[in-house]
């Protein structure tokens, strides 16, 4: 269960139709609570957390998977993706638009997870990594018209020509991408838009350009969601807001019929670029040691990325724009190695590590990049010096370094709380 901000727990209600989603009777000032930072729950819209339905019901989360994430900024499906799938599957997230890249790749590193890789390609460059996954997930860009309710101001901007363009830049979006996904893989699209050009027409218009199965879910009469045909095969699910607690939605879900085996190629292009010995076991230090990892260099930094996905990495690497891949671990200063800010909330982090533990008004003042201060025992003599994780609730928020007299603030000052109560 997300670690919900302590003063909603009581009003929490349950999204009918997910296992990890809850309704909140009024939204919360997000930037002041630490729990939010430490990602320890992702805010998104009920509607479109149905995509745990469409995922449970055509794919074996059991099973090691290759899931792509196509446009993926800000990160709501990819953290909801990467809640449902397994320790041994791969989730890579790409978003096309340079600076949508940023805040996806924040939000990931939020979340914690490992077994994640983001990418910065158009949808013809992923149809080049043919045969390669076994999911792929198009949130489509669209006209927006489901998010009327929510943002009256966004009608506007809606016209009969944004709904044309839509639907092309749709089409081509799937045509380019669909030689990535494997024979029996399974494509789920969705998008923000009541336009039948953009929902069911490109149902339509997929069931006739692809040899492709349309894909029927299983959906509790009580949820009210709205259950469609294309008029050439394939099911398609609609969100009303009259109807249900959630905003306009549209999914429809396919299975490919036609591809060949994936082999990763013999030419892998560069390898990754290793550390030191030394430098590894200065990053170990700080991991949890059961875990099996392979280490390597992105710029200055040192990384690391389960085992099992090395070969993954050098092959997507190799046809791809990496921006990240599983969990900075840190960076050698000198000497000193100095820890990485995504290492304090990865799930990789060594539960050991000694910590200093911070009431709310003491976890948003580390938040703001303010000083911190020490007990009198903390500052006599220079005891215990060197590097504690920082905590609020349990949860990780970042480093603190003790030193002689004072404890240094490592919060990152580009996500620093920069607005006032």
């Amino acid at each position: 269960m997300p670690a919900l901000p302590v003063e909603f727990e009581a009003q929490a209600e349950k999204v009918p139709w997910s296992t990890l989603g809850y309704y909140l009777s009024e939204r919360p000032s997000y930037t002041f609570d630490p729990l939010f930072h430490a990602g320890a729950y992702y805010v998104q819209e009920a509607s479109g957390m149905f995509l745990e339905q469409a995922l449970r019901q055509t794919a074996d989360l059991r099973q090691p998977l290759r899931i792509l994430d196509l446009c993926a900024a800000p990160g709501g499906k990819s953290t909801l993706l990467q809640s449902l799938i397994s320790s041994e599957s791969l989730l890579v997230s790409n978003e096309a638009i340079r600076s949508r890249v940023a805040i996806l790749r924040e939000n990931l590193m939020k979340w914690g997870a490992a077994n994640t890789i983001v990418i910065h390609n158009d949808p013809r460059e992923i149809g080049k990594m043919e045969n390669y996954y076994d999911v792929m997930v198009v949130d489509a860009p669209c006209s927006g018209s489901g998010l009327f309710r929510r943002d009256p101001e966004a009608t506007g901007e809606w016209s009969v020509d944004s709904v044309r363009a839509c639907n092309l830049r749709q089409q081509r979006i799937l045509a380019d991408s669909w030689p990535a996904l494997r024979k029996d893989g399974v494509l789920i699209y969705s998008t923000c838009s009541y336009s039948r050009e953009e929902d069911e027409g490109i149902l339509d218009w997929a069931m006739t350009q692809f040899e492709a199965e349309g894909l029927r879910l299983q959906i509790d009469p009580s949820w009210h969601i709205v259950e469609t045909t294309g008029q050439t095969g394939g099911y398609g699910y609609r969100f009303f807001p009259d109807k249900l607690k959630g905003e306009g939605f549209f999914l429809a879900a396919w299975r490919k019929k036609s591809g060949n085996a994936f082999h990763y190629p013999r030419s892998r292009g560069s390898a990754l670029v290793r550390p030191s010995r030394q430098e590894e076991d200065q990053a170990r230090a700080h991991i949890d040691r059961r875990r099996s990892l392979t280490f390597f260099r992105q710029d200055e930094n040192l990384c690391c990325i389960p085992a099992e996905f090395g070969e993954d990495l050098t092959f997507l690497r190799a046809c791809a724009w990496v921006k990240s891949a599983g969990v900075q671990a840190g960076r050698q200063a000198g000497k000193d190695f100095v820890p990485a800010h995504d290492l304090a909330l990865s799930g990789l982090i060594n539960q050991e590590w000694p910590a200093i533990d911070l009431s709310k008004d003491e976890a948003i003042s580390y938040l703001r990049k303010e000083e911190m201060s020490l007990t009198p025992d903390e500052a006599g003599k220079g005891k215990n010096k060197g590097w504690r994780l920082v905590r609020y609730r349990g949860h990780n928020l970042g480093w603190a370094k003790m030193l002689t007299g004072r404890i240094n603030n490592y919060y990152p000052k580009e996500l620093r709380i920069l607005k006032r109560n």
